[in-house]
């Protein structure tokens, strides 16, 4: 695949997880908890995913016991972990907070593709990775010290668990499996981590109650922010390094807090917005091919 087809499918695939703060706020004015979210949105993935696959590469299907572990890290250690954390974050915080404390991911995938890979590590790289850092203590700060301590370990957590999509889909595809066994896999194992701790009968009472408005809702969340987004950057990475690949998804929190503004109201301050500034600029950099002299 080309780097330029590799480049737009990750891009594509961050415009859609930026939408993911307004179906939290949607679902959560129904009585759902975060958990409950995730649950419904993995599901959709997890059951139209096979559908999809057995069209389009039934081969897809098939995987060596040994290699298990790669779809339980990408399922299980991200999937699951990274979407309680960060939805968790977001009933706590704006939406554009949440969204920046996730982008010290890039510098996670950077740090971690260089030992596992090889991926280099330069001095641009290195610059890039602090100004996102020193953007997010920006924004963590913004508001005088309002943000609940426990929104910023969930971002955090939020932010390991999203570069480690990235990491064990790598070496997933090292293994030689294509993009749709890992997607599928990925949600299979998803919805083990996060069933048990999602209160069943109340969520699906709650859509029940809801009708079909709710019911398309769901569907709706599951494909915009589940299927087509992971799809996209799942066929992306394999044309990209890990760490790039990690760093190009850094459009999402500019869409986040673009809709945070439009929607709800949620207008960034001077000193939210220079850190979300620091933040794109560490993007910038790491997307900027640089001569060698």
């Amino acid at each position: 695949m080309k780097k330029s087809v590799s480049t737009v499918m990750v891009l594509l695939a961050a415009a859609l997880w930026g939408s993911m703060g307004l179906f939290v706020r949607y679902f959560g004015g129904l009585g759902l908890g975060s958990m409950d979210i995730v649950f419904l949105r993995v599901s959709v993935a997890a059951v139209l995913l096979p559908a999809v696959v057995a069209i389009l590469r039934p081969a897809a299907f098939k995987i060596r016991w040994k290699d298990l572990w790669c779809f339980a890290g990408t399922g299980l250690l991200s999937i699951a972990m990274f979407n309680f954390c960060y939805f968790k974050t977001m009933t706590m915080t704006s939406l554009s907070v949440a969204a920046v404390l996730l982008y010290l991911a890039p510098a996670i995938v950077v740090l971690v593709s260089a030992l596992l890979f090889k991926e280099r590590i330069t001095r641009i790289k290195v610059l890039a990775c602090l100004l996102a850092f020193a953007g997010c203590v920006l924004v963590s700060d913004l508001q005088g010290g309002s943000i609940p301590p426990l929104a910023l370990l969930t971002g955090f957590l939020s932010a390991f668990g999203y570069a480690m999509y990235s990491i064990f889909s790598r070496l997933a595809m090292d293994r030689g499996y294509h993009s749709f066994t890992i997607l599928l896999y990925t949600f299979w194992f998803s919805i083990l981590g996060v069933a048990p701790f999602t209160d069943l009968p109340g969520t699906f009472e709650a859509v029940r109650q809801g009708g079909w408005p709710v019911w398309g809702m769901v569907l709706l969340m599951g494909i915009v922010t589940a299927v087509l987004p992971y799809a996209f950057y799942t066929l992306g990475l394999a044309g990209l390094e890990a760490g790039k690949a990690s760093v190009m998804a850094s459009l999402e929190p500019v869409v986040a807090t673009l809709l945070g503004a439009a929607i709800f109201r949620e207008i960034p301050s001077l000193v939210s917005a220079a850190g979300i500034l620091l933040v794109l600029a560490g993007v910038v950099l790491l997307n900027v091919r640089f001569k060698k002299v």
